[in-house]
């Protein structure tokens, strides 16, 4: 089976195993595991922040930081297929009493105009916006890098309106080496960020949330009540260290892959490119409804050796990742020819 669902289905390299299996551990709630401090310090000085803080995953990276930046009856601004949004259950509403304004924008970015107007006035009778959150590359809209541009202008007003500003960079640094980027340059208009080790990457465990020393104190705090406090976590934090020092650098292997399969998927067949191009590893795949539907075709695909998902209905993601060599790209690419040249379900 050629696994193209997520790129967390990586597993650790024998050699980022040895590294794991070699790491200096203490306990990280006490006092200092050094693994994980070296792991926050590396992290920190490549995204040029003053801190950072280790956790065990984005979702919690994410939900601290909305956490930290409002108090409880406050809320943010959210562009509407964010993974905050989408796939966190709500937890920023559950856990911490937050609204989220979400607000629709151009293929995954908001630009001011899509913000005027959108912070209530100082009144009794609504509540006080206090944060922007972006994201860096959007899954939904198949691992889009958003431009640089936009997202400063969007910190702009951001902070010319008394917001704080948080990205969701999961997977930035994906965006960054499609970009050509550095990673401080894309989180340096940002109050926080949280980064993620366990998907293009290929660690097994973790992510990192980064900011100013007052936040971060604030993010232990919650850290703490959320329950990611982790004692010798040294042994995941050194795959994840491994993986920032050997692992950015052949990203743009995965981004060639997905490129490969994004072109003989839509080469007369029922399938288009969501947003009409792909930049890093994602690629989303709208399914002509005169064909059928997104679930058949993944079944089909499954069937003929290719996992992936269905997004609704009407769309297919396949991701590209460290597990998937070059020969199974091709054979993937032969496989999708196969199935969407057959007839579909409604056909």
């Amino acid at each position: 089976m050629i696994d193209l669902r997520s790129d967390t289905l990586t597993r650790p390299t024998a050699e980022m195993r040895r590294a794991m299996a070699n790491a200096f551990v203490g306990d990280g709630v006490i006092d200092v595991d050094p693994t994980v401090e070296a792991l926050e310090q590396e992290t920190a000085r490549l995204l040029a922040k003053q801190a950072a803080l280790y956790m065990p995953s984005g979702t919690m990276s994410n939900q601290v930081a909305v956490r930290v930046h409002c108090e409880r009856g406050s809320g943010f601004l959210c562009e509407a297929e964010c993974h905050i949004y989408q796939y966190e259950q709500g937890a920023f509403a559950a856990l911490s009493g937050l609204i989220a304004q979400t607000v629709v924008g151009d293929q995954g970015s908001l630009r001011p105009e899509h913000l005027q107007s959108l912070i209530g006035p100082d009144s009794d009778h609504v509540f006080r916006t206090r944060l922007l959150c972006l994201e860096n590359t959007h899954n939904r809209w198949g691992g889009r890098v958003i431009p640089q541009s936009e997202l400063d202008a969007a910190c702009a007003w951001a902070h010319e309106h008394g917001l704080q500003t948080h990205l969701d960079g999961a997977r930035l640094w994906n965006a960054s080496v499609a970009s050509g980027l550095p990673l401080n340059r894309m989180a340096e208009n940002f109050d926080s960020v949280s980064v993620c080790f366990s998907k293009g990457l290929g660690a097994p465990v973790g992510s990192a949330l980064v900011g100013s020393h007052a936040f971060i104190d604030e993010a232990r705090r919650a850290r703490k009540l959320f329950g990611g406090g982790m004692r010798q976590a040294g042994i995941v934090a050194g795959g994840a260290l491994h993986a920032i020092h050997c692992h950015r650098e052949r990203l743009h292997l995965d981004h060639e892959a997905a490129q490969q399969l994004a072109a003989v998927a839509t080469h007369d067949s029922p399938l288009s490119i969501r947003g009409g191009s792909v930049d890093t590893n994602i690629v989303v795949l709208d399914v002509d409804p005169n064909w059928g539907r997104a679930g058949d075709l993944r079944d089909r695909l499954y069937d003929s050796g290719v996992s992936c998902f269905a997004i609704g209905d009407t769309a297919i993601r396949l991701v590209t990742h460290l597990d998937i060599s070059r020969e199974q790209v091709e054979r993937a690419c032969r496989i999708l020819q196969s199935v969407t040249s057959s007839a579909g379900s409604r056909v």
